[in-house]
């Protein structure tokens, strides 16, 4: 298929939603720097602008991802839907996820724009373990994970009966230099406090994959721009650093310039807490994760785009680990 012209990959908006999100946010940078005019969507365009400055000059609009007539409001011109938002802490997934995606596919509909929607491997059970290509079997054991594979049904629906196209981009745990809800800066270290420690959530042995949003932000970006080349529901598996936690746990010894303390994921501690606060319950439910290979095939996305953006894992998790308040900035030394 004949790729876009220049004169409409100038012309190409799209409408951001959930920008001051972790994969909000770097979607939204990455598809700026391939050209793209942004306009985001926001309860409080003030409040999120502050949040978000590196798109303080973006086109801000006032809008509820829960109300449709906002949402239809907001994608009025566009040629691309980022569905990005996300409640805080896992909270309230079943009642307000639904009503959002039906609202984002009401507005793709109604404008033809392409709707990119960021997956995550919840969506797998024991039987997809541990190689995952995206035909996948997805037979959840979780309720986020059900909760998940009825959006992306809803979504194959719609490419299927509606003329609704969307791009599923399905990832590992994502990590980065702004990320709210990130299993390194949660789990194994802790946000904000000099890196000293970790804790490993699962057996040394056991691999794991993990995604570094710039490298993941900047893959969504180049597929967004081979729009021509997509099928109406286009999934692609992102691979990014596959490690066994022994592994990342040497990494961060590297990055860090010494030996940590190490010690195991508290995880009878969370279990005793877990009743009083929901973000340790919707942890614990992920523990499986841990305790079992989980691995993305890439050969489909690097078939279509020639090969997967890569930074490699010592600099990802410096850039992350900075950005995040764990390591201060290395500042080169005068010549």
């Amino acid at each position: 298929m004949v790729e876009q012209s220049p004169a409409n990959i100038a012309a190409r908006t799209a409408l951001l939603i959930g920008a001051t999100g972790s994969i909000g946010g770097a979607v939204g940078r990455a598809l700026m720097a391939h050209g793209w005019t942004l306009r985001i969507m926001a309860r409080s365009p003030d409040r999120a602008r502050r949040e978000a400055p590196e798109f303080a000059a973006c086109d801000w609009v006032r809008g509820d991802a829960l109300n449709t007539d906002d949402v239809l409001a907001a994608a009025h011109g566009v040629q691309l839907i980022v569905h990005a938002a996300n409640p805080n802490g896992y909270a309230g997934w079943a009642k307000l996820l639904p009503p959002m995606m039906e609202a984002v596919i009401a507005a793709a509909k109604a404008t033809g724009a392409r709707i990119l929607f960021p997956g995550n491997v919840y969506n797998y059970g024991p039987d997809a373990w541990s190689h995952i290509t995206e035909d996948a079997l997805q037979n959840p054991k979780t309720r986020k994970g059900a909760i998940r594979v009825t959006l992306e049904k809803r979504l194959a629906k719609a490419a299927r009966e509606e003329g609704v196209r969307t791009l599923i981009v399905r990832a590992g745990d994502f990590f980065g230099p702004v990320s709210d809800s990130s299993w390194l800066t949660e789990g194994w270290v802790k946000k904000g406090k000099p890196l000293t420690a970790f804790s490993i959530p699962g057996p040394l042995e056991v691999l794991h994959d993990w995604a570094h949003l710039p490298d993941l932000a900047e893959t969504m970006a180049r597929l967004a721009d081979r729009e021509a080349r997509l099928a109406d529901f286009a999934v692609y598996n992102f691979r990014g650093h596959v490690l066994t936690n022994g592994e990342m746990a040497d990494a961060l010894d590297r990055v860090a310039g010494r030996r940590l303390k190490r010690s195991r994921l508290p995880w009878m501690a969370l279990m005793l807490a877990a009743p009083f606060v929901e973000m340790l319950r919707e942890m614990l439910e992920m523990r499986y994760l841990w305790d079992n290979p989980v691995v993305m095939d890439n050969a489909k996305l690097v078939a279509e785009l020639g090969e997967e953006p890569h930074t490699p894992l010592d600099r990802a998790l410096r850039i992350a680990l900075e950005g995040q308040g764990c390591l201060k900035p290395v500042v080169a030394k005068a010549a």
